[in-house]
C-alpha cells in the first residue's frame, strides 16, 4: 500500500467514520492529499426530530486538509469531487438513521448519490471504498453472510441497494469494495447524538451519576461491537482488495448488559440498572454476528480490539466529552 502523492476524497469527512479516517490520513500519511466533503450539520430534521447531517467542525479540529461544504446530491459538489482528480473515494455520506422514515430522501441520499460518484470513479480512475450496513442483515440468522440479506428498514435497503450496484460496476471494471460495518463506537461519535453507540451513552449516563438505561432483555440482545481503530484498518486494507462485500466487524455477538457492565467496572461504580420496554420492536435486530470468513481471506482483515479492551481504550475520551463538551 504506497499511498505517496495520492489524491484522497472523503465524503462525509466530518461525521464519525469519516473525520476518523480523515485525521488518520492527515497524520500518518502526510504525502497524500485529502479532501473533506461533508453536509455539515445545520437546523434542519428529519420527522423523528434527528438532525439531517451530523457532520461537526469539531471533528477535524487539528486536520490539515482541505475542507469542502457541500451536499452530495448537488451537482455543484459532485464538480468539485470530479475536479480533485481522486485516486481513492472513501464514501462515508449517508442518511444513516435507522429511524427515518423520509424513504425519498433516504434512497437520493444513498443511492441516488452513490451512482453519480461511481461515474465520476470510472471518469477519473478512482477506486471507491464506501460504507455499506450490518443493517442490510436485518433479522438474518447469525452468524451474518454476504449474500443473505433481509434488511427490515429502508436505511438497510438503501445500502444493500448500493451493494448490488456496486457489483455491476465492479463487473465493468472499476475497483469497488463496500465494508458492511456492523455496531462501531468510538471517539467521533458524540455529534450523532441520540444515535451515538450504546457505549457512549451508557458511559455518559454513569458519569452523570445515573443507573444505565437499558432495554428489558438487554443480556439476550446481541450485538456484533466494533472498534473505530478495526473500521480503520478494514478500510486500509480495502485499498489493496479486489472489489466486493465484506463485512467489517468482529465476529463476536455481545450483549447490551456487557457493555454496561464494563463501563461500570472501567469507571469504578455499581448503580445497577434501569430496564425500560423497547419501543423499536419490529425494526430492530435483536442479535448481530458478522460471519468473518470471507474478511478474513480475501480482504486480510480481522479484529484487533475486544470489547474490553476497546472500552477501556475509549474511556478517556469518554471521561473528556462528560467534562468539555456537557459540563464545559
Amino acid at each position: 500500500m504506497n499511498l505517496e502523492g495520492k489524491k484522497i476524497v472523503i465524503t462525509g469527512g466530518a461525521g464519525f467514520i469519516g473525520s476518523s479516517l480523515a485525521n488518520f490520513f492527515d497524520k500518518k500519511f502526510k504525502k497524500t492529499k485529502v479532501l473533506v466533503v461533508d453536509k455539515f450539520r445545520s437546523n434542519e430534521t428529519f420527522s423523528n426530530g434527528n438532525l439531517k447531517s451530523f457532520g461537526h467542525f469539531k471533528n477535524l479540529l487539528g486536520f490539515g486538509g482541505e475542507i469542502y461544504a457541500g451536499d452530495i446530491n448537488c451537482e455543484k459538489t459532485l464538480k468539485k469531487i470530479a475536479k480533485f482528480k481522486p485516486d481513492i473515494i472513501f464514501h462515508e455520506a449517508a442518511v444513516s438513521d435507522t429511524t427515518v422514515k423520509e424513504q425519498d430522501e433516504l434512497i437520493k441520499t444513498n443511492v441516488n448519490a452513490f451512482v453519480s460518484l461511481l461515474e465520476i470513479c470510472e471518469k477519473v480512475g478512482a477506486k471507491m471504498i464506501y460504507a455499506s450496513s450490518a443493517a442490510t442483515y436485518g433479522n438474518a440468522p447469525s452468524p451474518q453472510k454476504v449474500g443473505f440479506e433481509m434488511p427490515n428498514n429502508v436505511y438497510g435497503f438503501s445500502k444493500l441497494a448500493m451493494d448490488h450496484i456496486a457489483k455491476k460496476y465492479a463487473k465493468k471494471g472499476l475497483g469497488v469494495v463496500g465494508l458492511r460495518y456492523f455496531n462501531v463506537y468510538g471517539k467521533g461519535e458524540f455529534y450523532k447524538n441520540t444515535t451515538a453507540s450504546m457505549v457512549l451513552q451508557f458511559g455518559l449516563q454513569i458519569l452523570s451519576g445515573k443507573a444505565p438505561k437499558l432495554f428489558e432483555g438487554s443480556d439476550k440482545i446481541k450485538r456484533d461491537f466494533v472498534y473505530i481503530k478495526d473500521i480503520i484498518r478494514a478500510n486500509l486494507k480495502a485499498i489493496d482488495a479486489k472489489s466486493g462485500v465484506y463485512n467489517a466487524a468482529t465476529g463476536k455477538a455481545r450483549s447490551f448488559q456487557d457493555i454496561a457492565d464494563i463501563l461500570q467496572k472501567e469507571l469504578g461504580t455499581n448503580y445497577g440498572n434501569t430496564y425500560i420496554k423497547n419501543p423499536f420492536i419490529g425494526s430492530y435486530q435483536f442479535h448481530t454476528e458478522a460471519d468473518m470468513s470471507k474478511s478474513a481471506e480475501i480482504l486480510e482483515f480481522e479484529s484487533e480490539w475486544e470489547l474490553e479492551d476497546g472500552i477501556k481504550d475509549y474511556v478517556p475520551e469518554i471521561k473528556r466529552i462528560f467534562k468539555e463538551e456537557l459540563n464545559g
